[in-house]
């Protein structure tokens, strides 16, 4: 466990991509682009571009309704009642509906899930070796300061290490992993009229310490 105020490792090196070679970053090109058609951003090196011919109107006339939300992450698990501990037990949702020892859905504020467990391929397997591909964490976002405080704070009385803590201009975060090694964020947004932007009005997300013990002073 990392004591308030620290943190083991900066779980975001690459929050700000734009200042960043993104080749050095992660091996990936950027394709060239006409202004008037979207075509391939970003592909491995030595891969074949995703291309996208349609004219930049027609893409804004599909673009997502503003109130599209990402409704609920489903994660294989390779013991469902421990992980039912820790997303319930530790975190606080609450189980919907249960089918035997294979799946569970849990949601906060009665919904029908936001987070969906299953061994149906996974039972006794292990996390996915370091180098693979997959889910880099699930972000919990908390309506206000207080109630990150105080998940964090169930985090620590359980036992659980944190991995990170950060404050990322528009929000505060924390970081740790379940008991199947998915990482997770624990994190609240400031409000947009504070977010931090450049001078032509960019959004301009960071990576600063975050202070754990003045976030824990706030749990109720």
């Amino acid at each position: 466990m990392i004591a308030p105020g620290e943190f083991r490792r900066n779980p975001h090196p690459l929050a700000q991509l734009s200042a960043m070679d993104a080749t050095a970053a992660g091996g990936r090109q950027t394709a060239p682009c006409r202004s008037d058609t979207v075509r391939a951003l970003t592909y491995p090196a030595g891969g074949h571009p995703i291309s996208f011919a349609e004219p930049l109107k027609e893409i804004a006339m599909t673009m997502l309704p503003p109130e599209t939300r990402i409704g609920h992450v489903h994660l294989k698990v390779a013991d469902l009642d421990r992980a039912i501990a820790f997303y319930a037990g530790v975190l606080g949702f609450e189980v919907q509906q249960k089918f035997g020892t294979q799946a569970a859905f849990l949601s906060a504020g009665g919904y029908h899930h936001h987070i969906g467990l299953n061994t149906w391929d996974s039972l006794g397997g292990r996390p996915p070796a370091p180098g693979t591909t997959g889910l880099y964490h699930t972000a919990i976002l908390f309506p206000d300061r207080a109630s990150l405080a105080a998940a964090v704070q169930r985090v620590i009385r359980a036992g659980l290490s944190l991995e990170g803590a950060a404050d990322h201009g528009v929000s505060e975060a924390v970081y740790l992993r379940d008991p199947d090694g998915n990482g997770v964020e624990l994190y609240r947004d400031r409000a947009p009229a504070d977010w931090p932007r450049d001078a032509a009005g960019a959004l301009a997300m960071g990576t600063q310490r975050l202070d754990l013990a003045a976030l824990l002073a706030e749990a109720p």
